[in-house]
């Protein structure tokens, strides 16, 4: 089983990659991933699981709006999505992604981290535009 102290080199890898982190409590880090990108990424060692998340926005307030949002993210998490997937947590939408522990190496922790930076900086844009509409 993965170590949190593999997580930690996991991550140090990633600033070959131009991503930076921060341990704010053990087990817990915030990564910055590199370029123009403006979201954190945190990931969570939390045996037999390591969770990533992003948290995206904060939920429309407008029900319609939430309706439609609700249905755009449900449709993203079927054809977009490779790992992870949209969710609310309180009254946020997120992105999360778990990742066993058991038999984790760093090409699968880095196509996990990959894929949902990238969906992200590519549903962005039209996310936003449900931010703006309530």
């Amino acid at each position: 089983m993965v170590t949190k102290e593999e997580i930690e080199r996991f991550l140090d890898r990633l600033g070959a990659e131009g991503a930076s982190h921060t341990e704010v409590e053990p087990g817990l880090w915030v990564v910055k991933p590199g370029g123009e990108l403006d979201f954190s990424v945190v990931v969570h060692f939390s045996p037999p699981v390591v969770v990533l998340r992003v948290k995206v926005m904060t939920l429309p307030v407008n029900a319609g709006t939430l309706a439609t949002l609700s249905r755009r993210l449900l449709e993203l998490n079927a054809t977009d999505l490779v790992h992870g997937s949209y969710g609310i947590e309180d009254e946020s939408i997120v992105m999360t992604e778990a990742l066993e522990l058991a038999h984790l190496d760093y090409e699968e922790f880095l196509a996990a981290f990959e894929s949902i930076t990238v969906a992200l900086a590519s549903h962005l844009r039209e996310l936003g535009s449900y931010r703006e509409a309530h």
